[in-house]
C-alpha cells in the first residue's frame, strides 16, 4: 500500500517484547537484539508520523502467581522474568513509553488472547497494525509500511 494513502490516525504501531529480559536473554531471545535497529526505526517513523504506539509487555508476580503453569517454576525465590518492576521487565535501553502511548501488559504469549487490546484499538478508531518486535527474533509488519 502506497504510504499516501494509508490513514495514519487509524494506524497504530504495536511493540511486541522490547524488555530485558526478552532482548538478549539466552533462555528467551538472544538473537532479538539484531532487529532492535529496525523495531527503533519503527518507532522513530510512527512519532513522526503521530501514529499511536502501544507498547506490548509481560509483567508477572514475583512469586509467578500469575505465569503459566507450565512456567511456575521459574519464580522459585522471586527469580523469574519480566517480574513487575524488575530491571528485566523495563524496556531496553534507548526505548520509552511516551505521553500519548499506551501500555497494555499481556499475561500469556499474545497480546491478542485474553487482553483488552480490541478494545484499546476500537475505542481508538484504529483499522490498521503494524507489528514490531517480539521474543521470537523477528521483525513482523503488515499493512502501511
Amino acid at each position: 500500500m502506497a504510504t499516501d494513502t494509508c490513514k495514519w490516525n487509524e494506524t497504530a504501531l504495536l511493540v511486541i517484547d522490547m524488555q530485558n529480559d526478552f532482548v538478549g536473554s539466552p533462555m528467551l531471545a538472544a538473537s532479538a537484539k539484531v532487529i532492535l535497529p529496525k523495531v527503533a526505526e519503527a518507532v522513530s517513523l510512527a512519532r513522526e508520523r503521530d501514529i499511536f504506539i502501544i507498547w506490548v509487555v509481560r509483567e508477572h508476580d514475583p512469586l509467578g502467581r500469575d505465569v503459566e503453569l507450565f512456567r511456575k517454576h521459574y519464580y522459585s525465590n522471586g527469580k523469574g522474568f519480566a517480574i513487575k518492576g524488575s530491571k528485566g521487565a523495563e524496556l531496553v535501553e534507548g526505548f520509552k513509553i511516551e505521553e500519548g502511548d499506551y501500555k497494555l501488559v499481556k499475561p500469556r504469549f499474545s497480546a491478542f488472547f485474553n487482553t483488552h487490546l480490541d478494545a484499546v484499538l476500537r475505542g481508538s478508531g484504529i483499522k490498521s497494525l503494524v507489528v514490531v518486535g517480539g521474543s521470537d527474533s523477528e521483525l513482523h509488519q503488515a499493512n502501511c509500511v
